[in-house]
């Protein structure tokens, strides 16, 4: 490549093999190569995604498990446990069911073994229960799922660009966990003593399923705590990094604003 008063006549900027400065370099800014760097994410990010993942597997074990309510093994009685989609029976009879017709064993709830007792196994309240759960566990998949993305960082300049709001995105979440796990055993633990549901409530017990909700929304409670303390730091990193790109002392803005523009700040 030729060049001329040591400038480059490809791309007129200096060449950097000459010893001469040329006037281009002057008015024109150098050439500077795109290349993004891998900004780590922060510790309290990588501590909040572990804390939600332990958080999950405790509530996954909890929503899948039939152990929520289990009578004691003492009393015989014909309800062994249940869980928010399973029932397990030892020759149960349904009192208003005009045939003498047993239930035996473990069956999905809305299996056609229960379809005649449907309306007994799923009170409105019990039907709440699932509900909150439901939505918990949804909350608490999409918090994984998004935390996983910023620490990885991919897509790049989107996390880049809306990292803190990403991080307020997954407390969001957190909160609505805690909140529909809270709901859940609250009006669990008040109704599974009503002798309009199960018989002979005072045979049974809440469960590990129960307990291991219970804690499931203590973890997911410290995970929000430190999403929401994140989410503050990050936004205060990305308002430093825009006031530093943002200052002039030289005259040259081009390149704060072509990063700008790109939308990694």
């Amino acid at each position: 490549m030729a060049s001329v008063a040591g400038t480059s006549v490809y791309s007129g900027y200096p060449n950097r093999f000459s010893r001469r400065t040329s006037l281009a370099s002057s008015y024109f800014p150098p050439v500077i190569e795109k290349v993004y760097n891998y900004v780590r994410p922060s510790s309290a990010m990588v501590n909040a995604g572990i804390i939600a993942f332990v958080a999950t597997v405790f509530f996954v074990i909890s929503f899948t498990s039939p152990y929520w309510l289990q009578s004691y093994s003492y009393t015989y009685s014909s309800f062994n446990n249940m869980g928010l989609w399973e029932f397990c029976f030892n020759g149960f009879r349904y009192p208003k069911f005009q045939y003498d017709y047993k239930f035996t064993g473990c069956n999905y709830i809305f299996s056609e073994e229960y379809r005649i007792i449907w309306s007994w196994m799923l009170p409105a309240w019990f039907m709440a229960v699932q509900t909150f759960m439901t939505i918990a566990l949804l909350a608490s998949l999409t918090t994984l799922v998004t935390i996983s993305l910023v620490l990885v960082r991919w897509p790049m300049q989107i996390i880049m660009r809306y990292e803190w709001h990403l991080t307020g995105f997954c407390f969001c979440c957190q909160a609505i966990t805690v909140i529909g796990i809270f709901f859940a055993v609250l009006v669990f633990g008040v109704m599974c003593w009503s002798r309009d549901w199960l018989l002979n409530p005072n045979f049974n017990y809440l469960s590990w399923s129960y307990a291991f909700a219970v804690i499931a929304g203590g973890i997911h409670a410290f995970a929000g705590f430190t999403l929401l303390h994140e989410t503050f730091e990050a936004r205060e990193r990305k308002r430093q990094a825009s006031n530093l790109l943002h200052m002039d002392p030289q005259g040259h803005i081009g390149m704060g604003m072509g990063m700008t523009s790109h939308g990694y700040i």
